[in-house]
């Protein structure tokens, strides 16, 4: 397994962008999430990153394993979480997703995509560190 660095998780980033921006030069707005997410599940596999896809996020309370309905489109590397979206606009509600996926998979990184967009890369991604990330070395 690889150590993951701030700097590895950049690299990563830029690879899971290429592949998002690849998919949506392809395909362009107007498709469903799951459409999209097909997409960028062949992508990912085409370029050899490895990752889960519709992973259930565990959620502890109290020392219990809740059973909730919490699923991370796509977990990459199992340290950057992938949120993906088809919608007029990003939400309030869309970044507490993430978020919380990142806190409760005490991932470093995630970033929401949101395909419908004319332009993905000024547009339709935004990243998001938390403070996993910032204890993470160079």
């Amino acid at each position: 397994m690889r150590r993951i660095t701030k700097s590895y998780l950049d690299e990563l980033t830029y690879l899971v962008n290429g592949a998002a921006i690849e998919v949506h030069r392809e395909t362009g707005p107007g498709l469903l999430e799951s459409a999209y997410h097909e997409c960028l599940i062949e992508e990912l596999t085409l370029r050899k990153i490895n990752f889960r896809t519709e992973m259930i996020v565990p959620f502890d309370y109290k020392g219990k394993q809740m059973t909730t309905q919490f699923r991370c489109d796509l977990y990459i590397e199992n340290c950057l979480v992938i949120e993906l979206k088809a919608q007029e606009k990003i939400l309030p509600i869309h970044e507490a997703q993430i978020l919380t996926y990142m806190k409760l998979l005490k991932a470093p990184k995630g970033v929401l995509y949101n395909f419908n967009v004319t332009n993905l890369f000024r547009e339709g991604q935004k990243t998001y560190v938390n403070e996993y990330f910032r204890m993470l070395p160079e």
